[in-house]
């Protein structure tokens, strides 16, 4: 492919836009659709890409627009209809994690993925261009911890997160939207796969608020390997926290660990008003442009198009992480430890 990549977007939420945004400013690519249920953020949107189509059914956009790929940037649970009906439309598809919310649903994409290996199918963990995680990643695979035995990953945003930001939070948990990038942030630093998890949950503080969701869940996730991971995820930090999320990842080997701490991004902030940590890793604007790991994760998908390479997150990956949701929503209503559900579709990590 020698031509720019003609990209739609579905779903103009804040993810939506910033997609718009920096495949309109990427020389390999143009945004020619844009779709979004909502007439008037389709229009606050789509005045910005004025050459973009504006669409309020996808079905649609998919059957008019000229499109070579798609970014689904829906909320959580809104991914599997978008996602298959592009595939089956014949489009390439970036698809914001988690890949789903139902475990037959991933399995579903997965199985028609496998049936159309000419198109790209990426989930958009974009934690995994981060460089600090990029380069643990390379010291584990170095052998210069050792075998990895222990991690923890803690992700836990403020309440202006699940009670302003998003308008749909009683419809999937913090651990859906926040742990989901923990969860294969660990399965790729382990390199093995899931097979139980224990998780617990503690409602309360959002259905004070009429919010019916989780405050917070932990779970406790173990591998093939024998390694073990707690995954924190919570959305009821008070708005006072100097930063939207409070972000660590550790992991424990036989010979060495390794800390990520991105609570504060090596920028710290204070004004008359407040004291603050700005996130600037995944996403800054640097003279004029989007700059950052997410950026590096979307151009990366490109390159899987135009290269006709695997993407470096794939189906597979995706469905794994939904496995372990899967587990961890069992766990929360069962009480009991619960098995993570295989796929008959290895891949290796």
């Amino acid at each position: 492919m020698t031509d720019k990549v003609r990209i739609g977007v579905i779903g103009l939420g804040i993810m939506g836009e910033q997609y718009a945004r920096i495949y309109n400013a990427h020389p390999l690519a143009t945004v020619t659709a844009v779709c979004n249920r909502s007439r008037k953020r389709l229009d606050e949107v789509g005045d910005k890409y004025g050459s973009a189509t504006r669409y309020t059914d996808y079905a649609e956009m998919l059957n008019d627009a000229p499109l070579d790929a798609v970014c689904v940037a829906t909320p959580d649970f809104a991914h599997f209809g978008p996602v298959k009906a592009a595939l089956l439309a014949g489009k390439h598809v970036l698809c914001e994690k988690p890949f789903t919310t139902v475990l037959s649903e991933a399995d579903e994409l997965l199985a028609l993925s496998r049936q159309h290996p000419e198109l790209r199918l990426q989930v958009a963990f974009n934690h995994r261009w981060l460089s600090s995680y990029h380069h643990g990643f390379t010291t584990i695979r170095q052998g210069a911890i050792g075998r990895p035995v222990a991690g923890y990953a803690r992700k836990n945003d403020t309440i202006y997160v699940s009670t302003e930001m998003i308008n749909w939070a009683s419809q999937s948990t913090p651990i859906h939207f926040l742990g989901a990038h923990d969860i294969d942030l660990m399965r790729w630093f382990f390199g093995s796969e899931p097979i139980e998890v224990h998780a617990y949950g503690a409602k309360g503080v959002l259905i004070e608020r009429g919010i019916d969701t989780y405050d917070l869940i932990q779970a406790q996730v173990k591998y093939e390997s024998g390694a073990f991971a707690t995954i924190e995820s919570a959305w009821i930090y008070p708005n006072t926290f100097p930063t939207i999320v409070d972000s660590f990842v550790e992991v424990v080997g036989s010979s060495g660990h390794l800390h990520f701490d991105r609570k504060r991004e090596s920028i710290e902030v204070s004004t008359p008003e407040q004291f603050t940590y700005p996130k600037v890793f995944l996403n800054c604007e640097v003279f004029g442009k989007l700059r950052g790991a997410f950026v590096e994760c979307l151009s990366d998908f490109l390159d899987s198009i135009i290269n006709e390479t695997e993407p470096k997150v794939t189906a597979f990956d995706g469905r794994q992480v939904t496995a372990v949701l899967d587990a961890v929503t069992r766990s929360l209503e069962s009480g009991r430890t619960e098995a993570v559900t295989q796929s008959a579709m290895q891949q290796r990590i």
